[in-house]
């Protein structure tokens, strides 16, 4: 009986239909990374459904986790770098995660142009219960592969989103 990883999926059939048109190109990458393009799809839903169970937006976990991880009040320009948004994103994301009780903002005694921003006890319930229930959406998700696979994937996905392979 073949499992579900000898069964033909989509990019086994989109792989076919190209060597079909392009013979003489190897499409061996296209088993990886068409993989991996359906299965980020897949998990930024299952994100999606985890932090809407919390009552949050994905873009409010992103906030929320770093100040969680952090245990203290960080600046403004710290959440920036963290997150990885510009200064006037980040502004409009505080000022709503601050409305929703969230998150506190107050001036930074050592720099009067600058904020410091504190995750509040309702934000810590939320994000802690994102992550929860994101951690119990990925372990089930993950259930038809053993512990050995979800090692070797982890440590290929580690060199490859590292930027450690070679660049065309």
């Amino acid at each position: 009986m073949p499992t579900a990883s000898s069964k033909d999926d989509e990019v086994d059939l989109l792989i076919d239909a190209w060597s079909q048109l392009l013979p003489e190109v190897d499409l061996t990458p296209l088993d990886v990374m068409s993989r991996l393009r359906r299965a980020a799809f897949h998990l930024s839903k299952l994100r999606a459904k985890a932090f809407a169970s919390a009552g949050i937006a994905v873009w409010e976990f992103d906030v929320l986790a770093v100040l969680r991880r952090a245990g203290t009040e960080l600046s403004a320009t710290r959440l920036i770098t963290a997150t990885m948004i510009g200064s006037a994103a980040m502004t409009n994301r505080l000022d709503k995660l601050a409305e929703r009780g969230l998150v506190h903002r107050r001036p930074n005694p050592s720099d009067g142009r600058a904020i410091l921003v504190a995750i509040t006890a309702e934000g810590i319930e939320r994000v802690d219960a994102a992550m929860t229930e994101l951690v119990r959406l990925e372990a089930e998700a993950l259930r038809d592969v053993s512990r050995g696979d979800q090692a070797l994937l982890a440590s290929a996905l580690r060199v490859l989103a590292a930027g450690e392979t070679h660049e065309a």
